[in-house]
């Protein structure tokens, strides 16, 4: 956990200056894009100050990880930037390879990973791979890395990205753990950008977006949930419920690919995927159960209750968990902890967001002043014109 502390300049003066900042270590610069808004933005930033002469194109490389599972709008967006920064003279690294992802589709054949590109399963591939994408990297680990993983491993220099703190709890969390350094490469220039100060930005300088955005806005998706990465995280999966009504021709290849995307238009509103709206909430009332009587009962016997690697692992660090944090525990934790169990949580980022629910409240209890109602406030502040004042991210204490 942190604590934020405002600085007296708006977010924007402070990407550029951090982007800045980056270019003057004398390292390779290399730019995560994925065609979605907050890359963009980033994207956009970057090529500006290339063009005013402040940093130096000849160090800048651009990595697309293409995840073959992506709207085709995306990809007709990333193409436009590839040409624009091949045009400066950048290099545009676009990645189509055997890489691991999580899955939340397959847990029912304990199998929770998705291979892009699979090679044996070319001929029910969603799309097409570009002629000049790479397709092989010596460095790389087919079927076991993940992106991130490989990335990691061939990036010799600074490498960017578009994260924001203010989108989940575990990117705030990971962002402070690194405040104040570059000892593992990478760094968020847009770290304390909020979604109105995205969405203004986009608009005061008219930059296309995926008409993917607009289809899900349209459907009733909030703007802080507007994401459009690959299909099958518990995440993103959320657009497969309503992909046939304006991608019907896409929601067929997905079916090819994995026909288990169905479950999500029978099942989206569910436990199955974490859900509990009011509209089911209205239809079902209350259910009564004692989550804290199942989450014991499910931790009593790991190996019985649990089949896969991944759920096994999640489950004895939910025991591990509550065993630490006993003396603070309230229903809302043991149901959500119900919940983690049922679904799975292979990069733990639903336990962190737990812990901190559980600090959080057992600070609220105690009227101790924390971030969660720090940001909370924040929040409710009308500031749609996108000039939020930049942050400085500062490590306070820590759950892990």
């Amino acid at each position: 956990m942190m604590i934020l502390r405002e600085l007296g300049v708006d977010v924007l003066s402070a990407a550029r200056q951090r982007i800045i900042n980056v270019f003057e270590n004398g390292l390779p610069v290399y730019l995560s894009f994925s065609g979605g808004k907050d890359s963009l933005v980033l994207a956009h930033i970057t090529l500006s100050l290339g063009l005013q002469g402040l940093i130096d194109f000849n160090r800048l490389r651009i990595e697309f990880i293409d995840e073959e599972g992506i709207f085709i709008c995306v990809e007709r967006t990333v193409m436009e930037w590839r040409d624009k920064f091949l045009s400066l003279g950048c290099r545009f690294d676009w990645y189509c390879l055997e890489v691991r992802h999580y899955s939340c589709l397959n847990m029912l054949e304990n199998d929770e990973s998705f291979i892009c590109w699979d090679r044996y399963k070319s001929d029910t591939w969603i799309r097409q791979p570009p002629p000049f994408a790479i397709r092989s990297h010596p460095k790389l680990h087919p079927r076991l890395d993940t992106y991130q993983q490989f990335l990691e491993r061939i990036n010799d220099g600074v490498h960017i990205t578009g994260v924001r703190i203010f989108e989940s709890i575990q990117r705030r969390q990971a962002v402070a753990r690194k405040y104040g350094s570059f000892t593992k490469g990478k760094t968020e220039p847009l770290y304390d950008w909020r979604d109105e100060d995205v969405w203004y930005y986009l608009h005061a300088n008219n930059i296309e977006i995926p008409e993917a955005y607009m289809y899900l806005y349209q459907i009733g998706v909030p703007n802080n949930r507007l994401r459009i990465s690959q299909f099958f995280s518990i995440d993103t999966a959320f657009t497969l419920s309503r992909m046939s009504e304006f991608y019907p021709d896409l929601m067929e290849a997905i079916l090819r690919r994995e026909p288990s995307a169905y479950i999500v238009s029978l099942y989206w509103d569910s436990e199955m995927f974490r859900r509990r709206t009011r509209k089911r909430h209205e239809m079902e009332g209350e259910d009564g159960e004692n989550y804290r009587e199942k989450v014991l009962d499910l931790l009593s016997n790991i190996p019985a209750n649990f089949k896969s690697k991944s759920m096994i692992a999640t489950a004895e660090e939910i025991r591990r968990k509550l065993i630490r944090y006993q003396g603070y525990l309230n229903d809302a934790a043991f149901r959500r902890a119900y919940d983690i169990l049922r679904t799975g949580d292979p990069k733990k980022r639903s336990i962190r967001g737990l812990i901190f629910k559980i600090i959080c409240d057992a600070a609220d209890k105690n009227n101790i002043r924390t971030p969660s109602n720090i940001t909370a406030g924040n929040k409710r502040k009308a500031r749609g014109k996108g000039n939020g004042k930049a942050e400085s991210i500062q490590p306070e204490y820590r759950t892990e």
